[in-house]
């Protein structure tokens, strides 16, 4: 299974017994919008809820941490998947969440995971048939995944201010990250972790919320400064559009990457981590 699917591969492959489809929409605060209700509106034939606001590790000092092994079982296996299964990540939310929901999958080690092309958006315009209501999924055993991998802390972070090891590239919008906007999402001071480039998530998709294409995505990439040799790390505001910045990265062939866990809420947050502008 391709890591990309289309809407028309999946409506070949709904009825597959191995395949599970899950829609992974979460909506930031003060949208308005409650991503349950709107799955029990409409969603796709046989899709599960994958509750992602739930799926933080509450034991961290990390803001919006990574979920334990245990968290991420659980809430797969609750839904009918396990580490035998091929996963599809739908969603319908601007800030693109499905990726996330694909990260964590591929950082607790599961590969037979993929993201629908376009979402349920897509699945909609194309006048294709969907459910409402609530899903009963038969509930998988327990299974275990691996703690969770590719991920850096701010202390990685700092390091990497120094060594230079690592390109990070930070997925918020241009003001934010160039410290000219206020934060109005998570209400922390503005800029972005010395040495890191910018590259807007909403800019690596169609009109039609679709993925660009891999030379579009490797043209972004090449002219957002971001190095074919150089290891990447991505940020963002809490660790939510960074992961499409893996995502587009994955696509174009490069799994030398990793995310900053808690990203900007983490570092914004602290008043001792150097944050810079534009002007700087």
């Amino acid at each position: 299974m391709d890591s990309l699917v289309s809407t028309d591969w999946l409506a070949r492959e709904l009825d597959a017994e191995d395949l599970v489809v899950l829609d992974a929409s979460l909506h930031l605060p003060g949208t308005g919008r409650n991503a349950q209700d709107e799955f029990r509106s409409a969603h796709i034939p046989g899709a599960r809820f994958f509750d992602l606001a739930k799926l933080v590790d509450d034991t961290s000092d990390v803001p919006q941490a990574l979920p334990r092994p245990e968290q991420l079982t659980a809430a797969l296996a609750a839904c009918g998947a396990d580490c035998n299964s091929r996963i599809v990540f739908y969603d319908d939310s601007p800030v693109k969440t499905a990726a996330r929901a694909w990260f964590l999958c591929r950082a607790h080690g599961l590969e037979d995971v993929s993201i629908l092309d376009g979402g349920i958006a897509k699945w909609k315009f194309e006048d294709r048939l969907v459910e409402s209501g609530e899903t009963n999924a038969q509930p998988k055993d327990h299974f275990d995944l691996q703690a969770p991998e590719r991920i850096r802390l701010k202390q990685d972070m700092l390091s990497n201010i120094k060594s230079e090891v690592a390109q990070v590239v930070d997925a918020r919008d241009p003001g934010r990250f160039s410290g000219t906007t206020e934060d109005t999402v998570h209400g922390q001071p503005t800029g972005h972790i010395p040495g890191s480039c910018n590259l807007p998530f909403a800019t690596l998709f169609n009109h039609d919320g679709t993925y660009k294409s891999i030379d579009e995505l490797r043209q972004a990439l090449s002219d957002a400064g971001i190095m074919p040799d150089k290891p990447v790390i991505t940020t963002c505001g809490s660790g939510v559009t960074a992961c499409v910045l893996l995502f587009a990265l994955h696509l174009t062939g490069r799994d030398d990457t990793a995310l900053y866990d808690g990203s900007w809420l983490d570092w914004g947050s602290d008043p001792d981590t150097p944050k810079a502008t534009v002007d700087a």
